[in-house]
């Protein structure tokens, strides 16, 4: 069932520059027309086997994008790949802290996605792969400031977004898969994820994928 959790925002901002989606279709994000131009810098956490998202950003904008994505299939499959120049790829992951976490592989290998929370009982072997800090890699990277982060990160998001807040970390566009889901994780930690947002600043504009996809963002950095 959908759960929008908070209604999408409607301002001035947004009307003069509708959301529009890229990407492929099952793996597309909506994001505004605001702030993404020649330079601007993208953070794409979760890679998987589709960066269609990543490149269309690259293909409209010029956009800088960096993404992140430690996983072994992932891992793989970027190495047969070809990318464009303003496409920069890093073997780690995204975490609330700098170190190594513990991912749990899916149980159908032919699946691609790890995740830090055991997912519906499985019981499966869990390996330790790096991560770091949002303000670890920005620092690392040179950047102060995201005109863009998307994350699709299985359920390390609510560590990362009480990080990212807490660390004033600014931001003009955040997309985010929630994964509520998960028995593990439940409803009520993306009701408050959402409203740790909403008190920082960020707005909603548009909700997806059965109140799962999130896109959000904050009128002082967009």
């Amino acid at each position: 069932m959908r759960d929008m959790i908070r209604p999408v925002e409607v301002c001035g901002r947004v009307e003069k520059h509708p959301s529009i989606e890229l990407g492929d279709e099952g793996t597309s994000w909506s994001i505004l027309d605001i702030g993404l131009k020649r330079g601007a810098v993208a953070y794409c956490v979760g890679v998987g086997t589709n960066v269609s998202f990543d490149l269309e950003l690259i293909r409209r904008y010029s956009t800088e994008v960096h993404a992140f994505d430690p996983t072994p299939v992932s891992l793989a499959w970027v190495l047969k790949q070809s990318f464009p120049e303003q496409f920069h790829f890093h073997p780690v992951g995204l975490a609330d802290f700098d170190g190594n976490l513990e991912f749990f592989p899916p149980r159908d290998p032919s699946h691609v996605s790890h995740s830090s929370v055991e997912r519906f009982g499985e019981k499966v072997e869990p390996i330790r792969l790096p991560v770091q800090r949002l303000t670890t890699l920005m620092r690392e990277l040179g950047h102060k400031k995201l005109d863009l982060l998307k994350m699709d990160i299985e359920g390390s998001e609510y560590g990362v977004i009480d990080d990212l807040v807490r660390e004033n970390v600014q931001i003009g566009q955040l997309l985010i898969e929630f994964h509520h889901r998960h028995p593990s994780i439940g409803m009520e930690k993306t009701r408050k994820a959402i409203s740790t947002l909403e008190a920082a600043g960020f707005k909603v504009f548009a909700v997806r994928s059965a109140g799962q996809d999130y896109s959000l963002f904050h009128p002082d950095h967009a």
